[in-house]
């Protein structure tokens, strides 16, 4: 099964709020089960739903050296983050062909629904977290870009348009 195409920056999909989800269901398990197809594909460390298009608070994260241990997640938030940071250069599959070093807390501690619909709280560190607030970002409408000033965010978009020309 292929999955969705990924959305491409600019549509205003990835700068709108996703919906949360009430409960976990076939469909949204079916989401994730195409969300972690579209992970793994890039390949990447993480994935929100609102990425392919669907309007949902759904995330799928899997940093891990092994790879195939996909966390799922509904309605994912942040409940505490450290003060010390973490550099790492981020990217996105919706806007091929840049990336930049971002600075975020370099732990976190989430509160999500997870795929028994059980609400769970997780702490986690390093690569982990950086995915995981990365993809909180999306679901809240945001790119990793918007945390870069103003002239760094406009040159990687005006250096991201060049390379699909």
């Amino acid at each position: 099964m292929a999955h969705r195409p990924f959305v491409m920056w600019p549509d205003k999909r990835l700068r709108t709020p996703a919906a949360p989800v009430t409960e976990i269901t076939d469909e949204i398990n079916a989401i994730w089960d195409e969300m972690i197809q579209a992970m793994e594909a890039m390949p990447g460390v993480g994935l929100a739903a609102v990425q392919l298009g669907i309007m949902q608070r759904l995330v799928v994260v899997d940093a891990s050296s092994e790879r195939g241990r996909a966390l799922r997640m509904a309605n994912p938030s942040v409940l505490h983050a450290s003060v010390q940071p973490r550099e790492h250069e981020e990217a996105s599959p919706n806007l091929p062909g840049a990336s930049a070093v971002i600075a975020r807390p370099r732990a976190v501690t989430v509160r999500f629904l997870n795929a028994e619909g059980d609400v769970e709280e997780k702490d986690f560190v390093d690569l982990w977290a950086t995915s995981v607030q990365h993809q909180i970002d999306h679901l809240n409408g945001k790119m990793y870009f918007d945390h870069l000033s103003r002239l760094k965010r406009d040159r990687l978009i005006a250096k991201a348009r060049k390379g699909r020309r």
